[in-house]
């Protein structure tokens, strides 16, 4: 029962964003039989060290969606505080090592373990594709890096700035050979 209301919610967000267009990226079913797997592309924000980029994701639904949040996963390579890297892929501080996005609204509903972060400012379940893009293009407009989940970026990010902008120079000369 759940998941078909999942699914159902998931077919309007898509038709909405494809009726009506969002500024700043793209996002579409990886596999049109599968609802809760979908590939965004995402532009890098005007005025930031990402513009210029195109950087694609995978957001992965639960079947509980939206009372649960989703997960996003950059599959490009991204150098960011909030981002972890993997293999070849460079991380903001708010990702992991695997490419996975480290947002608060991307974290469980609910008081934070961690005392980090207010319930406020966690998952709810009005949150849509949209709005989760939209504050991943925000976190790409000033990375967090007080909790990151890329330490290595996060450090570089305060320690030698020159550097970080480099590094993420790089990352958007890739995506764009990527094209």
């Amino acid at each position: 029962m759940a998941a078909s209301q999942a699914s159902l919610l998931l077919q309007k967000q898509l038709r909405d964003l494809c009726k009506k267009p969002v500024d700043g990226f793209s996002a579409g079913l990886v596999d049109e039989s599968d609802v809760f797997e979908w590939s965004v592309s995402i532009m890098g924000p005007p005025d930031t060290l990402y513009e210029g980029g195109f950087f694609n994701a995978i957001m992965s639904f639960p079947k509980n969606y939206p009372n649960s949040p989703p997960t996003v996963r950059f599959t490009s390579e991204m150098w960011h505080p909030n981002g972890e890297c993997f293999s070849s892929v460079i991380v903001n501080p708010i990702f992991y090592p695997d490419g996975k996005v480290c947002i608060s609204i991307l974290h469980p509903p609910g008081d934070d373990p961690n005392g980090y972060e207010l319930a406020t400012e966690r998952w709810s379940p009005v949150h849509t594709v949209e709005s989760i893009v939209l504050s991943i293009i925000s976190m790409l407009s000033g990375p967090n890096d007080e909790s990151p989940a890329n330490v290595d970026a996060a450090k570089q990010w305060r320690d030698s700035r020159e550097e970080f902008r480099k590094r993420v120079s790089r990352c958007v000369r890739k995506s764009q050979e990527m094209l």
